[in-house]
């Protein structure tokens, strides 16, 4: 499905490789993470694109039959009976190209990440015991 193996830059040049359809979804998947996480920013990591706040959020890449998400360990955890539907492993799961997107949870996914990420952030910045200044 790629017209190129080299690795984009951004992702526009990661969409630009991909047909209209998959084009698509791919947005579809941007917009979505981006309404459920405004501060986030998008970057290329790994040659896919990635969302970053408090550190990385998700990742996503198109494939030949399917889209692949990466949402960490924790999240395909906390919503594996709703993910039980897709074909996944520990930290992916996989939108077929023959179903439709599940937007709303990967919404739910993306706060849920969030969360997870301010939530690390803060604990980073609570002093810890034998500290300097504790």
């Amino acid at each position: 499905m790629a017209n190129s193996r080299k690795t984009a830059t951004n992702f526009d040049v990661y969409l630009q490789r991909f047909s209209k359809d998959v084009q698509h979804r791919l947005q579809k998947i941007r917009l979505t993470v981006k309404k459920a996480a405004p501060q986030a920013k998008v970057k290329i990591s790994y040659g896919i694109p990635a969302f970053t706040l408090n550190g990385m959020l998700v990742w996503f890449a198109a494939f030949k039959n399917h889209i692949g998400f990466y949402p960490r360990t924790s999240a395909i955890a906390a919503f594996e009976k709703e993910l039980s539907a897709y074909k996944g492993a520990k930290g992916s799961v996989q939108f077929p190209f023959d179903k439709p997107l599940p937007l709303p949870l990967i919404r739910r996914i993306v706060k849920f990440r969030v969360k997870e990420n301010l939530s690390k952030a803060k604990k980073k910045l609570i002093p810890q015991r034998g500290a300097p200044g504790y």
